[in-house]
């Protein structure tokens, strides 16, 4: 069984955060979700979520393409989270491109291309208009 893991926030979910999903899970057996915890999308990105990690862990569950999920607490521990699901292949967004290199002595490390024109950032945004 060939394990894919990836991270991220999903917050505001759209098309994009599907996309990649099924991009990752198409790669193997089994998509293991590291969910950035509310505590650490505000250390990352200085705002917490719109919506609570226990929302966001339940859209994610409720996907045919996602297996499992975990809250991912800090960057640092990235490598404990590979090894603790048995990673193959870690897949991030290209955004992430050569930041997660230092992992392929453990897995394959895939950078997927994101979808054009559409971020959470931008969903927000059009949402305040």
């Amino acid at each position: 069984m060939k394990t894919i893991v990836t991270f991220g926030t999903f917050d505001v979910f759209h098309i994009g955060h599907l996309n990649i999903l099924e991009r990752a899970r198409s790669l193997g057996d089994r998509l293991v979700v590291g969910l950035s915890s509310d505590e650490f999308s505000w250390r990352k990105k200085g705002r917490y979520p719109v919506f609570s990690e226990g929302e966001r862990i339940r859209l994610l569950e409720a996907l045919r393409c996602v297996d499992v999920v975990f809250l991912e607490h800090s960057l640092e521990e990235k490598r404990r989270y590979l090894l603790e699901q048995e990673a193959d292949v870690l897949v991030m967004g290209d955004d992430w491109q050569g930041k997660f290199d230092e992992f392929q002595d453990i897995c394959d490390v895939v950078y997927l291309p994101r979808t054009p024109s559409i971020s959470t950032t931008a969903v927000i945004e059009k949402i305040r208009l």
